[in-house]
């Protein structure tokens, strides 16, 4: 057996992350429980890599995807089949009906439950998804921000709409300059969270303590891992899938849900292909709206899967495999090394 952590070709050093020091010693002698992460932007596969894992290690799966806890989510948010969920247990999907928002704090409590069951069961948890946020939450814990309140928030969208976003982020630089120039004025959702923050709370954003590595729990032994495609390949396969998507019947999943309460449930409402499906659901249909819709909806996927490079850039415990070199198969065997190497 190649030794994981030799294999420079394939494992790539991330912000001071030595892929080549020892993983394995537990921190204070007590042996750890392994808990399996792969994350990686959209449309890089990681639903059938983390099957075959979970098949090879005895493992179970937690969706750390925002939209697949949702029932009737089937397309837009690329689920697994049925007959690929009957082979690998899977948690976190398919667990709330659309008009049950879920947020970051609900998620870490159900992921958190789902991971000490299968670890009582003597399995291997396997956390796979590509939102940054949910991913972050379960290894540090959830956010010390308080929970959204829906009355602040809709003012704030409100006022975004009404005044713009210029005069939004203008006040959030008065409030808080060092958070505000971390961010630009077209995070949207950041500068109104921020804002959201800052009344609820009466603290700035940039005071609030950020999640550390001394917020792991003791006993558990993250392996995390970052798959993904450069860029060129990536965009294609994405395009590819948005189209396929469509041919699915993604539109026809969309006004089902519009029907049963989407738009009560803002997050969902805005998540991507649902925001583009419901904005073409809006407009006379011609087909120059039909194209439009395809393009801003292949447009949005792209830019998520850029902000997915830019957040796990800035997570150290992840290693990361560019699947165009190292090839899924390889992928699946270097992953199935670093479970069993200690």
């Amino acid at each position: 057996m190649i030794p994981l952590a030799t294999n420079s070709e394939f494992v790539k050093k991330q912000n001071g992350l030595d892929p080549k020091e020892e993983r394995c010693p537990p921190r204070d002698g007590r042996k750890r429980k392994k808990v399996l992460v792969i994350a990686g932007p959209t449309a890089t596969g990681k639903t059938s890599l983390s099957l075959s894992i979970a098949k090879g290690i005895g493992g179970e799966i937690i969706s750390a995807d925002s939209m697949q806890i949702y029932r009737g989510t089937d397309i837009g948010s690329a689920k697994a089949t049925k007959q690929q969920l009957a082979k690998v247990p899977h948690h976190l999907i398919d667990i709330r009906n659309i008009d049950e928002p879920c947020n970051v704090v609900d998620f870490y409590e159900e992921a958190t439950n789902a991971l000490e069951e299968i670890l009582l069961r003597d399995r291997v948890p396997i956390i796979v998804g590509g939102a940054g946020f949910y991913v972050h939450s379960l290894l540090y814990g959830p956010p010390k921000t308080p929970p959204s309140d829906s009355e602040i928030r809709a003012k704030l969208e409100e006022d975004y709409e009404k005044f713009g976003a210029e005069l939004l982020y203008e006040k959030l630089r008065e409030i808080d300059p060092d958070y505000a120039a971390s961010i630009t004025l077209q995070d949207r959702h950041k500068i109104i969270r921020a804002l959201e923050i800052i009344t609820l709370s009466g603290r700035k954003v940039s005071e609030i303590p950020k999640p550390s590595e001394e917020d792991i729990p003791d006993d558990l032994d993250f392996r995390c891992w970052f798959i993904y495609y450069p860029r060129e390949i990536l965009y294609h396969r994405i395009e590819e899938r948005c189209d396929r998507m469509v041919e699915e019947g993604l539109l026809d999943e969309v006004a089902m849900l519009q029907a049963k309460g989407l738009e009560k449930n803002r997050a969902a409402m805005n998540s991507i292909g649902y925001r583009q499906a419901l904005e073409f659901f809006a407009s006379p249909k011609t087909k120059d709206d039909y194209e439009t819709f395809l393009r801003n909806f292949k447009k949005a996927s792209r830019n998520y899967a850029k902000r997915q490079f830019t957040w796990f850039r800035k997570e150290p415990l992840f290693r990361w495999l560019d699947l165009n070199t190292a090839t899924p198969e390889r992928a699946l065997e270097i992953i199935v090394q670093d479970i069993d190497h200690c």
